[in-house]
């Protein structure tokens, strides 16, 4: 029988373009306000990558910070994962771009897209390929540049959404691992309340499809709204019981951050004290794959844990697609 390895988690690192765009700076590109805004989702700003950058520049930032964190030699690394639903282009992966920009040799490299859930979805996939003892050290990275992909005519979706990218080293241990337990679910039923219509093969990009701005952002709020209370809860429960854990164990729940009102319904349902859930929403808005790697760097560099304190991640994204991941830190 083939023996069964643990995951550390050994390092961090996040990347936020420099450039903010207020919810002032909005109401001059549309007819929205700070106050609207801000009632309606708890954004105040949010990050805009500059002009030429791509989605695998921010990520290589992110993996060379985590990389710097682990104090690990990069050449260690043997395989590089990027969730994301903004890829540079549609291939190569953008691992395959962000292992060339970090001068990487040997590592294989592939790319996963289940939209704000994808670092979580990440992180089941190196947890198996590590365990399995394929694999020794992964660059799991969630890296976007949403603003590419925003309608910035449309005021309802163009106030929500930020460029970023995180990262995370997870090295193979024989040890205890920090991964503690992962639940991940999905109904492509409801794939129609948010998605991007066109430039796949089913509507390929044409004059009609840029003329009808297809190739932008649509979302039906209320029905996402709705669903990701209900999903997100559910997820974080079932990953709490596959390791005997509750709410109250947790040092920190990292919700995914896509709406303050969807965060307080989760933490009035979980009975979570406020001060036990990490919020950086009103500084970034939502960065889809980006926004859980990018909160847990910020809590581990803000000395907010200590060695054996437990987090969740929790998230819900286009798909739909939903997930929750219990980690111990073992290492601060």
């Amino acid at each position: 029988m083939n023996k069964t390895f643990g995951v550390k988690l050994t390092g961090t690192g996040s990347y936020l373009p420099e450039k903010i765009l207020t919810n002032s700076d909005l109401e001059k590109i549309v007819e929205t306000s700070d106050e609207w805004i801000t009632e309606r989702t708890g954004i105040k700003e949010r990050r805009i990558a500059d002009k030429g950058i791509a989605t695998s520049d921010l990520a290589a930032e992110a993996a060379k910070r985590a990389i710097a964190d682990a104090k690990i030699d990069p050449n260690e690394i043997d395989l590089i994962i990027v969730a994301t639903v903004t890829p540079d282009m549609i291939f190569p992966s953008t691992a395959c771009l962000v292992q060339k920009k970090i001068g990487l040799k040997k590592a294989a490299c592939f790319d996963i897209e289940a939209a704000c859930t994808g670092f979580i979805y990440g992180l089941a996939c190196a947890r198996g390929m590590l365990s399995a003892g394929d694999f020794n050290t992964c660059l799991l990275i969630g890296a976007e540049t949403l603003s590419r992909v925003t309608d910035w005519q449309d005021r309802n979706t163009c106030v929500l959404f930020g460029d970023g990218a995180g990262a995370a080293i997870l090295k193979r241990t024989e040890e205890e691992s920090d991964i503690l337990a992962i639940h991940l679910d999905a109904d492509g039923t409801y794939s129609k309340i948010l998605e991007i219509p066109a430039g796949g093969s089913m509507t390929p990009a044409s004059e009609e499809t840029v003329k009808n701005r297809m190739h932008f952002m649509k979302m039906d709020g209320k029905e996402v709204f709705k669903l990701a209370v209900i999903k997100m809860m559910k997820a974080a429960q079932k990953a709490l019981e596959k390791c005997h854990k509750k709410p109250e164990d947790l040092a920190f729940l990292i919700p995914h951050q896509a709406n303050m009102r969807i965060i307080n319904a989760l933490i009035e349902r979980m009975k979570l004290p406020k001060e036990k859930v990490y919020i950086n929403l009103d500084r970034y808005g939502n960065i889809s794959a980006a926004t859980t790697i990018i909160a847990l760097d910020e809590i581990r560099k803000q000395n907010k844990l200590k060695p054996g304190d437990i987090v969740e991640l929790v998230a819900f994204g286009g798909g739909l697609t939903w997930g929750a991941a219990v980690i111990r830190v073992s290492q601060v």
